[in-house]
């Protein structure tokens, strides 16, 4: 057996599997692959022998009704309700066969209490199998399938980086395992949504990747590495293969029944028929069972904070630590906490809850949602705190009235309860907003009397400084993809607790999914790519010459007349025409001409003037483009002397009473001027250009710039493109923002001609080419007569020589988002 080829790698999972476990038998021998039926994708022998050891009962009255024809009845029917309820249902909850009082379970998994013996004897009879080489009903050869008492769960397919990479392996199943064939006759059950394997792998000795539904070419695999380094990828093993997770600790026997019961959330349309499957992705498993496992070692009390960029699937992780805290029990059987408390903006987070619930439990009304107005929330506070209800989702506005209850509970009950706080933005009044002002920042409180908004983390901040000491009890845990200093400091671990904090022991997140692994991994893009200030445009349109601001004294008297020579018209209608023509040529064409920008301007006023005076431009020049202004609040209007908020027809007229978000996301609609509003926590994938004429300190660059990075494939096309042009900020500064987020960030697609010679120059000093192997490329690729074959001879040794440096450096094959830029 050669050692590179991808035999040898099936083996030593295989390997690994038989001695942890699973039942395995290598090819050739009884128990392998030729006792799979191929036809219904059954494994037989598991399936009998499960059921014989866990139900008899049920066994016997099946051999009694069907005498010797019980066990393909037996099969028939399974094949059949796997066809009509979907694997996962029938893992989850068995499957009715006549004669049987009871459904016939096809699992057994570990309940949130201790285990009788009877249920732990019926959890250790699960039968995990692994077979290698099966044959599909197409003459397809699939490396590895994984088996719960019979029942395919997973399919694997190998490739070993000595000769092919992890792509080559998506690519098989992308082009050449279609679930439903055209014109090859019967369909593939093992391949088949939602009746066939619940996720399929694609895996290599360096990465992994899955998908819980094929779809031909359109399927989308997904990211399932460790990141290496706060990048994508995973980090190399000692002990071998990098990708030695997966079998290791993902497949361990109680982890896979773990995820298989708990982890795999259905997604179903109105019809209640299943759309898509969810599988979680490792950074969410990762973050999810360590946090429950401290929590069960350290009990209430703790604060953890989970930084996960934007495209980590925060909503899915919330979804899944709640549900997992409030079913978790201590070394005595006894919940750990009353309820969870989910503070959260998201819509979708409560409708999302109550579903996946459902389908792990078969039970209604373990979510609550605080809604309604203040005299009706404060009542269904109480009364879903009083009763225990096990998970309560509510909004920033109604945190502060439900956290005071909270509180008292926990003082005079002994009452324990988990907050888990969103990044939700939201602007602020009442209690919530008069606790802030103690804590904000002069300019934060400026930002907010100009209709600014505030995040879960400051109001979160707020309660827990105004009452020190009152939280005993209550465990928070700070979801965000950007942590302020004072969340780290409220809600960090110093890596040695016993020691006081200082700079080698400074508070950090409890789990890290990075911006730089989320964009090399696309789950969002990279906005320094084409981030360009404007004395740099100015300077690259008008033949190399500088533009400055003239010096002026920092006063407060200067800064006013300043912010009267922003205002005025002329001043603003020069950058009007600047960010309309920029749109037009640069920003609109992207995603077949449905692109979107955002105009951020420095106060309520000043986008009620940029509005009109884009609005007019736009009628002059007769460009098919609408606008809209967002802000809280309202303003008055210097030129029209009247009152104006976002909803006034004069300001807004096509608004037509709708959702600012959802009016922006129709067609009527291509720009969106904001002040201080939708600078955070606005999700819209069509977002490609950003006007920014507004000073960016530190967090807010980050949280405004990530606007744009949200990915986008769909209809339209693919988002591969951002462009942000800065009227105001210094590039270096918005770069150090980043940085504290993103090791790796740097400002990219500059159109500098220095930057060539500055490339050249470090180029000439690594001494990777010398003089004579540059002048034989040019040679041939100047000379007219020159083949192909010349070229490639002019360059092989170079490349040749440096590809055997690159991987005997143990760098990852698979080139990141950057690296292909």
């Amino acid at each position: 057996m050669a050692l590179h080829n991808e035999i040898a790698f099936e083996t030593d999972i295989c390997n690994h599997l038989a001695q942890h476990g699973w039942l395995y038998a290598p090819p050739g021998t009884e128990g392998d692959a030729s006792g799979y039926d191929t036809p219904r994708a059954l494994y037989p022998a598991d399936l009998l022998a499960w059921v014989q050891a866990t139900q008899p009962q049920a066994w016997e009255a099946l051999t009694k009704n069907h005498g010797s024809a019980a066990e393909a009845m037996l099969l028939d029917r399974l094949r059949k309700a796997l066809d009509s309820q979907g694997t996962l249902e029938v893992l989850r909850h068995g499957f009715d066969v006549l004669g049987l009082k009871a459904p016939l379970r096809m699992a057994q998994f570990r309940p949130a209490l201790g285990m009788n013996a009877e249920l732990e004897a019926r959890y250790a009879a699960n039968r995990l199998r692994v077979l290698r080489q099966v044959r599909t009903n197409h003459d397809d050869v699939i490396d590895l399938v994984l088996l719960l008492n019979g029942i395919p769960v997973a399919t694997a397919e190998l490739k070993t980086d000595f000769t092919q990479d992890v792509n080559r392996a998506i690519d098989q199943y992308r082009f050449d395992r279609m679930p439903r064939p055209k014109g090859r006759g019967t369909t593939e059950p093992l391949l088949d949504f939602p009746r066939g394997a619940l996720v399929h792998f694609a895996v290599s000795n360096r990465d992994v990747h899955m998908t819980t539904r094929l779809l031909g070419p359109a399927t989308q695999f997904l990211p399932f590495n460790l990141g290496d380094a706060g990048g994508a990828g995973n980090p190399p093993y000692a002990a071998g293969h990098r990708t030695h997770y997966l079998w290791e600790q993902v497949w361990q026997r109680d982890s896979w029944l773990e995820i298989i019961e708990r982890y795999l959330v259905t997604l179903r349309d109105d019809k209640k028929r299943i759309q898509a499957i969810v599988f979680p992705r490792y950074h969410q498993l990762d973050a999810t069972r360590r946090l429950v496992q401290a929590v069960r070692t350290e009990g209430p009390g703790g604060r953890y904070l989970i930084q996960h960029s934007a495209g980590s699937g925060k909503t899915n992780s919330i979804a899944w630590t709640a549900h997992f805290l409030s079913d978790l029990h201590g070394s005595e059987n006894r919940k750990v906490f009353s309820s969870v408390l989910v503070v959260s903006d998201r819509n979708v987070l409560d409708a999302q809850l109550q579903d996946a619930i459902f389908d792990f439990q078969r039970v209604t009304g373990v979510v609550q949602a605080i809604t309604g107005n203040d005299a009706s929330k404060s009542k269904q506070l109480a009364a879903a705190l009083s009763s225990g209800k096990k998970i309560i989702v509510c909004t920033i506005q109604t945190f502060p009235a439900l956290l005071n209850t909270a509180r008292e509970l926990a003082h005079t009950q002994g009452k324990r309860f988990a907050v888990i706080a969103d990044e939700a933005h939201s602007s602020q009044t009442g209690e919530a907003a008069a606790k802030l002002k103690e804590l904000l920042s002069a300019d934060e409180l400026k930002e907010l009397a100009d209709g600014g908004e505030v995040s879960n983390e400051d109001i979160m901040a707020a309660q827990m400084s105004a009452r020190a000491g009152a939280d005993a009890g209550i465990t928070y845990i700070a979801f965000t993809a950007t942590p302020k200093a004072k969340t780290l400091e409220l809600f960090g671990r110093r890596p040695d607790p016993a020691q006081p904090a200082g700079p080698t022991n400074l508070p950090q997140a409890f789990h890290v999914y990075s911006m730089r692994q989320a964009i090399e991994e696309d789950f969002i893009l990279d906005v320094l790519k084409n981030y360009t200030p404007y004395k740099l445009a100015f300077k690259l349109t008008h033949d190399g010459q500088d533009w400055d601001e003239a010096k002026v004294e920092q006063s407060s008297a200067v800064k006013g007349l300043m912010r009267w020579v922003r205002l005025h018209p002329y001043n603003i209608s020069q950058k009007v025409a600047i960010i309309v023509e920029h749109f037009i040529d640069n920003v609109q064409p992207l995603l077949g001409g449905h692109a979107k920008a955002m105009v951020v301007t420095a106060s309520r006023l000043e986008a009620v003037r940029f509005k009109r005076a884009i609005d007019q431009y736009i009628r002059e020049q007769r460009y098919d483009i609408g606008t809209l202004a967002a802000f809280s609040g309202e303003v008055m209007d210097e030129h029209s002397g009247d009152p104006v908020t976002e909803r006034s027809a004069s300001l807004n007229p096509g608004l037509n009473g709708k959702d600012m978000r959802e009016a922006f996301a129709t067609e009527a609609f291509q720009i969106l001027l904001v002040a201080n509003k939708f600078q955070t926590g606005f999700d819209q994938p069509l977002l490609c250009g950003m006007y920014v004429d507004k000073r960016l300190a530190g967090i807010q660059a980050v949280q405004t710039l990530s606007r744009l990075n949200r990915a986008y494939n769909g209809p339209y096309g693919l988002k591969d493109t951002t462009y942000v042009l800065d009227f105001v900020n210094d590039p270096n500064e918005v770069l150090a923002a980043f940085q504290t987020y993103y090791e790796t960030a740097e400002l990219a697609g500059v159109t500098d001609p220095n930057l060539i010679l500055d490339l050249k120059a470090k180029l000439d000093a690594s001494g990777h080419y010398d003089e004579f192997e540059v002048d034989r490329v040019v040679n041939a690729e100047m000379n007219p007569k020159a083949t192909q074959a010349m070229l490639v001879a002019a360059i092989e040794p170079v490349a040749d020589r440096l590809l055997k440096q690159y991987n005997a450096a143990s760098e990852s094959p698979q080139v990141s988002r950057r690296l292909r830029g």
